[in-house]
């Protein structure tokens, strides 16, 4: 009787119609814009000795640099069109040099690790973010091309003849004289 009832269950199980259903959902959590919502447009101040402006009396972390509004918060960068926003994230090799140097007295809401850093310094992104920090890439390839181009240019110069770069002319004429 026990193998006829599971039969009959078998067979009942099969008969009925069924919907399965399989749904698979992946999740990847990224850092949002903050939800700082500034009451009013700040004032800004110039920070000395930097090409940036900061708001002393904003809730948070805001400056302005190259025409951007820029907002550290939660150990993160945003950067947005406007006082307020939409911010949007920036990794850390795209964040300017000049707003990186800003000293740590003009971050007014500072993370709990930056406790005891001087405050006439940058924060140390070294350890956040590593030695890159302080060039980004971008830079760097500029500069690099720049010292390239400034390299050929200097090279070209001295094969031109008459410019006062020639291993002859050096001998007829005097130091500085154009001739």
């Amino acid at each position: 009787m026990g193998r006829f009832v599971l039969a009959a269950l078998i067979v009942a199980a099969l008969a009925t119609p069924g919907h399965a259903q399989v749904q698979i959902n992946v999740g990847i959590a990224l850092p949002g814009p903050p939800a700082i919502v500034l009451p009013g447009p700040p004032t800004f101040t110039v920070i000395p000795g930097v090409p940036v402006y900061y708001a002393p009396r904003a809730p948070a972390n805001v400056f302005f640099y190259g025409h951007q509004y820029w907002l550290f918060h939660g150990n993160g960068w945003y950067q947005g069109p406007s006082w307020n926003g939409p911010w949007a994230v920036v990794a850390p090799v795209h964040v300017p040099g000049p707003i990186l140097r800003v000293p740590v007295r003009y971050f007014h809401v500072r993370p709990p690790q930056w406790r005891g850093w001087r405050h006439d310094g940058p924060p140390r992104w070294d350890g956040h973010w590593g030695r890159d920090w302080r060039e980004a890439a971008h830079e760097r390839d500029w500069r690099e091309r720049e010292e390239r181009w400034k390299h050929r240019q200097h090279d070209h110069d001295k094969r031109k003849p008459g410019r006062g770069h020639d291993r002859d002319d050096r001998g007829k004429r005097g130091r500085g004289d154009r001739g």
